[in-house]
């Protein structure tokens, strides 16, 4: 059976190959070859950006889309543009970043017990995805949950938060998501899920400049992740089902003795 670092690198694979959305597909590669007048001498990525983390991560991180001239450039999550700045700078104050910054795919990057994904795969005209374009991502997305089983999940922005819920209700652990509401520090334990939603406003240009989000706020809530992570860590699953294999066969025996 391939590990979760294999598995995880073969569905990033297929999520740099998709082409489901003409829409996107049209866009994210124009931008590529037109490209942004400061970065006329970069080489642009210009496909589907897959996650990005570590693969044993307990904290998956879900926002909205790449950047036209940040990921759709980087090639790696939430990377090359202003709301990456104050992301890896945040992630890296609450010790879940080696370095406080990400430029490119080779700059040595690494992520501690977290993985970034998103709603939308494809950079999107005006940083807007159509329902329609979320709705085909949302496989790659329900698929990166399955792999990691992560104890935590942030969701950058009210989109973020809606398409995981969006997948709880799917799958039958809550009946609806009008019970859920986003807002910056919002936290939901989802029992039958096995998860707990953290709510963090998305660090887009527009709410770091304007005061919206501020570096403090960003660090309450991740301090809050952290603790819950360190108070709740990750059951250890494989020794769990042979513990509930070998009760199982005690049982087996114990009856089989009995009806000697």
């Amino acid at each position: 059976m391939p590990d979760r670092s294999e598995l995880l690198r073969v569905l990033g694979n297929e999520i740099v190959a998709c082409r489901r959305c003409p829409r996107l597909v049209e866009y994210r590669e124009r931008v590529a070859r037109e490209k942004r007048l400061a970065y006329r001498d970069c080489v642009y990525w210009g496909k589907p950006v897959p996650g990005f983390g570590d693969p044993q991560a307990q904290l998956l991180i879900v926002g909205l889309a790449p950047g036209a001239h940040g990921s759709n450039r980087t090639g790696r999550m939430f990377t090359g543009d202003r709301s990456g700045i104050f992301l890896y700078q945040a992630l890296y104050d609450a010790g879940f970043a080696n370095q406080p910054n990400g430029v490119n795919r080779d700059d040595g990057l690494r992520l501690k017990n977290v993985y970034i994904a998103a709603a939308a795969r494809c950079a999107p005209p005006d940083n807007k995805p159509l329902p329609s374009e979320i709705q085909n991502c949302r496989g790659y997305l329900e698929r990166e949950i399955d792999l990691l089983r992560p104890r935590a999940v942030l969701a950058l922005g009210k989109i973020g938060w809606d398409v995981f819920l969006g997948i709880l209700k799917h799958r039958g652990a809550i009946p609806a998501r009008a019970a859920y509401r986003f807002a910056h520090g919002a936290e939901v334990d989802f029992p039958e899920a096995g998860m707990r939603l953290f709510g963090v406003y998305h660090p887009s240009q527009q709410n770091t400049q304007t005061g919206l989000l501020t570096p403090a706020m960003y660090a309450k809530v991740l301090r809050r992740v952290r603790r819950f992570l360190e108070r709740e860590p990750r059951l250890n699953t494989e020794h769990t089902e042979s513990t509930e294999r070998t009760e199982k066969r005690k049982k087996i025996l114990t009856r089989r003795h009995r009806g000697r």
